[in-house]
């Protein structure tokens, strides 16, 4: 993964970054040490109408649908320069409580696209369950179907872009796991959570019958 303050790469066990030493306790100073409980599509920067907020509901909906072990989220909000989302995508994944997420999911398994109109950037990261199935190409590819969008203020057109271009990449990889489903599985550092988020991801296209650490991107808008 890479350090969300230098942007150097560093061991995902390791407890601080052994270049700038930073660490969850200083995303804490900055952002708050308590948990924080908020709804999977959070838009603090209203910048979403009603009509607007369905559209990319169902977007995320859609991906939870295929991948019912797989969760996104997303919020809008000023949090500064683009250091500061950075830190701020970090800190959010770990120590937020979704309330409209079950319970039994956890934040290891998210995605979070945070955008901030204010500073004109957006960051997207993802838990370290799917470490095995998304690159940070990936991820700089579905906030670059958004970047046009979003720079003309069309924020929600420019969400649904992005979810649909991720929902893209987690086909071509369920098709990659069907093949060759032991080359994932040796990717994973959680054995028994990703062997049941392998399964998921091996079902493709079917619906679910009931239908910290992650990695950072993030462009300027």
């Amino acid at each position: 993964m890479k350090c969300p303050r230098c942007v150097q790469r560093i061991h995902r066990a390791a407890a601080s970054c052994p270049h700038c030493g930073f660490t969850i306790a200083d995303a804490d100073a900055n952002f708050g040490g308590d948990e924080v409980r908020l709804r999977s599509l959070h838009d603090s920067a209203g910048i979403l109408r009603r009509g607007d907020r369905e559209r990319v509901a169902a977007a995320m909906r859609q991906i939870t649908r295929r991948y019912p072990q797989v969760f996104v989220a997303i919020y809008t909000g000023s949090v500064g320069e683009l250091a500061n989302l950075r830190q701020f995508g970090f800190w959010l994944l770990n120590r937020a409580a979704f309330e409209d997420v079950p319970v039994e999911m956890p934040n290891e398994a998210g995605i979070l696209l945070t955008l901030d109109p204010e500073s004109k950037a957006a960051g997207m990261v993802f838990g370290y369950l799917l470490d095995p199935y998304l690159e940070e190409s990936d991820t700089f590819a579905c906030l670059s179907r958004g970047h046009a969008y979003w720079l003309e203020g069309r924020y929600a057109d420019g969400m649904v872009k992005c979810l649909q271009h991720l929902d893209g990449v987690l086909r071509k990889r369920s098709r990659q796991v069907r093949r060759d489903p032991e080359s994932f599985v040796r990717k994973a550092a959680a054995p028994t959570q990703l062997k049941d988020l392998v399964q998921s991801i091996q079902a493709g296209h079917h619906h679910h019958p009931d239908a910290s650490q992650d990695k950072n991107v993030e462009v300027a808008l």
